[in-house]
């Protein structure tokens, strides 16, 4: 079923979000949410990890270039560090299972806990920036933009200053 501009574009900053997760951190689906302006929809960030297609398998159009290779979906968990369940059709505990093999991959230590649960430590592990990097470098160059701006401004201005200044001093 083809999906919405809107559901597209969900999605499209979902896997994005998810990539700039760094090498051997891991966040929740939450603060995915959160960083992507959409708090109240972190369920909906499972869904589309759900969807994410395998990496021969990507279908064109605008979300072509994100697939399970380049999406590092193993690096998002739930708010209490715990891997999710998942229903058959998402694999089941084989799928849970493969989740924690990855992590262990990137040097995350996984448990088991006390309740039989996958879990992993986020006091070590977890990654929880206030913005995603992407966004504080874009503020970052706007910033030095706004202030290259500024000083052309006033060199303009100073430049002025000294024309006036000169053409006082002739009359």
């Amino acid at each position: 079923m083809p999906r919405s501009d809107e559901a597209e574009s969900f999605f499209f900053a979902a896997y994005s979000a998810v990539q700039e997760v760094p090498y051997g951190k891991v966040t929740s689906y939450g603060h995915i949410a959160m960083l992507i302006g959409t708090p109240q929809r972190p369920r909906q960030i499972g869904v589309c990890l759900k969807h994410l297609p395998e990496e021969g398998n990507v279908p064109e159009g605008m979300l072509s270039r994100f697939h399970s290779g380049s999406v590092p979906w193993q690096r998002i968990i739930s708010a209490k560090g715990v891997i999710s369940p998942r229903g058959l059709a998402a694999g089941g505990a084989g799928g849970r299972n493969r989740q924690a093999v990855a992590l262990r991959a990137e040097g995350v230590e996984v448990m088991v806990d006390a309740l039989g649960e996958l879990s992993v430590d986020l006091d070590r592990y977890g990654w929880f920036p206030r913005q995603l990097p992407s966004e504080a470098a874009g503020e970052r160059r706007r910033a030095r933009e706004n202030d290259n701006e500024a000083g052309e401004s006033q060199a303009e201005v100073k430049e002025e200053e000294v024309k006036i200044k000169e053409e006082d001093s002739e009359s």
